[in-house]
């Protein structure tokens, strides 16, 4: 791990700003963050400071820096490993995509319904943390060890992505937000629209990683019962989905 004193000492000719915006505090992180990598201030093998040494530079809370981390590991620029760290992989951006190209009508269909699950889903997150019980923790902790095992095996994990957001959905005790789901099956996930012919494998792979490691922490939100992480995880969540599949419209 990246001792204190590595962290402060790389950390003050950088002038880190808290955050005090208005919007999300993830992005804003994100921003600085990836501004410094590409601009050369944290070279490529340089690792970032520890969690707990941004959490207090940015004050902000770990869920922010994660989601911000999270953000940076969907560019390329950063890798994260156990016992070791964050460092930097490189100083440009590489976006992971779920394929090449896709049909603009698609594209229309995907960031439509990524708009909807926009206004449901955060909200469903919030009262998943508040109101689960132990059936659905056991539920939501059996679906995403589906999923990464789906993405260990080299699927596209559709039925188990739907499955995790069903079982979020199920556990919001509503009614109405499991006929949501229900109501759209797997089509809800953008994947289930895309044509085999289509993915890049590579950059796919780096994109279901992406989102393995953002169900990771929707489920830590959920399982802690912290309402208020639970719905900006799952916020980010979407949203960056939405933002990945609105540069197909520049195709």
């Amino acid at each position: 791990m990246v001792k204190t004193s590595a962290a402060a000492s790389t950390l003050k000719p950088l002038q880190i700003s808290k955050v005090t915006q208005q919007g999300s505090l993830s992005v804003h992180v994100a921003d600085q963050l990836e501004a410094l990598i590409t601009q050369g201030k944290v070279g490529v093998g340089e690792k970032l400071p520890t969690e707990n040494s941004l959490c207090d530079s940015f004050g902000v809370s770990r869920t922010v820096i994660r989601e911000a981390i999270t953000h940076l590991k969907s560019l390329g620029l950063v890798e994260t490993r156990r016992g070791v760290g964050t460092s930097v992989l490189r100083s440009s951006t590489v976006e992971a995509r779920p394929a090449e190209r896709i049909n603009p009508t698609t594209v229309e269909d995907i960031l439509h319904l990524l708009e909807l699950r926009l206004t449901l889903e955060p909200a469903a997150a919030e009262l998943a943390a508040l109101r689960h019980d132990d059936e659905d923790r056991q539920r939501l902790e059996a679906q995403h060890i589906a999923f990464s095992n789906a993405y260990t095996a080299k699927t596209q994990a559709r039925e188990e992505d739907y499955l995790f957001h069903f079982a979020i959905a199920t556990a919001t005790k509503n009614p109405f937000f499991q006929s949501f789901y229900k109501q759209w099956s797997q089509s809800v996930i953008p994947r289930a629209k895309l044509l085999s012919i289509d993915i890049n494998p590579i950059s796919s792979e780096r994109y279901l990683e992406r989102v393995q490691e953002e169900h990771a922490y929707i489920l830590e939100a959920i399982l802690s019962r912290d309402a208020q992480a639970a719905r900006e995880t799952m916020y980010q969540h979407l949203n960056r989905a939405r933002n990945t599949y609105a540069q197909y419209r520049d195709q």
